[in-house]
Formats: structure tokens, C-alpha cells, sequence
């Protein structure tokens, strides 16, 4: 039997139109971690499942706004296929971990008047094709999903650990060869005139 997952990728719409255009992890950021399985990008921000945490959705966010750079946002794929129909696109539903229920109000205000017609259509043609109902409150569904996320078995690169400072549980330290210079001493000479 097809997933919703594999349904959703063979649809001929435009996921860049969700913000979840189609690519691979070329160039990854600090913050992805090393096992993502890409569900699409919105600029630098990448949707993905992670095999340890199952059908769970997540959103890995160099330039996050909370205070920490992956996330989840739906149980399920199925989910999030839900939140983007409530939503408009996957933008405000990445959003929701710093927000509050009023900031999030006032984005999705923002966003209902910048969705383009292309952008509607495509969600309608989502919402027809995949036989789904948007979700009902996004932000209290997600904000419930992140209240206790255990995020310990999230893998990361060893050079995550360097950008944030967190400890790392492997243990290793980078092979780095820090290069010393000679000290360079600045002699400053004034002349002062009292005249």
C-alpha cells in the first residue's frame, strides 16, 4: 500500500510553493544531522525525518529564533501534510517553536494575505489528492508535539558541537592544528604640545 509520503512526491505540484522545495542535502549546515532523509527545503531551512524517531517530521533551522536548531513538528507525515493545509505553506508551521499564540496569529494573518493564487491552488490540489482535512489548531498540535521532545538521540556532526559549544557525548575533539605567531608589540609615539 502507498504512503502518504510517497503519494505527496509523486503529485505534479510545485512543492516550492509549500516551501518545500525538492533537493538533496548538498552543502549541509551545521545543524542537520548526519542521518536526514530531506523532505524539502525552504532556503536554508531543511524538513526531514530522522529513521530514530520513526514517521516524526522535523525542522532543522540554522538561523532559528528558538534556542535550538532541530525541532519536531508533526507525529506524523500525515500531520504535517494537515498543518500545511491549515496553514498555507510550511513556513508558519515551522515558526510556531518560538512563538507565542498571539505572535502566531498575527503571522498567519501575514501570511493569508502573501499566499499567492499558485500557492492556494497547489494547496487545494494537495488537500484533493492526498483525501485530507487541515488540522484543526496547528499551533496548540505542534506546541503539544515540542513540549517534551526528547531530542538526545538527534545525531549530529562533530561539528555541530563546535558552532554551539554543547559538550559532545562522542567525546571527540576536532583535529585542528592551531597555528601560534610570534606576539607583535605596537610602540605608539605622541608628542604632546601644551601650546
Amino acid at each position: 500500500m502507498e504512503t502518504i509520503y510517497e503519494k505527496y512526491m509523486a503529485l505534479p505540484i510545485d512543492k516550492g510553493l509549500l516551501c518545500l522545495e525538492n533537493g538533496d542535502i548538498t552543502e549541509p549546515y551545521f545543524c542537520y544531522p548526519v542521518n536526514a532523509k530531506p523532505i524539502g527545503f525552504e532556503g536554508c531551512i531543511l524538513y526531514c525525518f530522522l529513521p530514530e524517531y520513526g514517521e516524526m517530521v522535523f525542522a532543522c533551522n540554522p538561523e532559528s529564533c528558538a534556542d535550538q536548531n532541530v525541532y519536531p513538528l508533526a507525529a506524523t507525515f500525515e500531520d504535517f501534510i494537515r498543518l500545511i493545509l491549515a496553514c498555507g505553506t510550511a513556513n508558519p508551521v515551522e515558526q510556531i517553536v518560538w512563538m507565542d499564540k498571539n505572535k502566531f496569529e498575527e503571522h498567519m494573518a501575514s501570511e493569508e494575505k502573501t499566499l499567492t493564487d499558485e500557492q492556494k491552488v497547489a494547496v487545494q490540489q494537495l488537500q484533493r489528492e492526498l483525501s485530507l482535512l487541515p488540522i484543526e489548531n496547528p499551533f496548540e498540535y505542534v506546541k503539544s508535539i515540542q513540549k517534551d521532545f526528547d531530542g538526545s538521540k538527534i545525531q549530529y556532526s562533530d561539528e555541530y558541537y563546535e558552532v554551539t559549544g554543547i559538550e559532545n557525548p562522542k567525546g571527540t575533539t576536532p583535529d585542528k592544528h592551531l597555528v601560534e605567531f610570534e606576539p607583535v608589540v605596537f610602540e605608539i609615539n605622541c608628542k604632546y604640545d601644551r601650546n
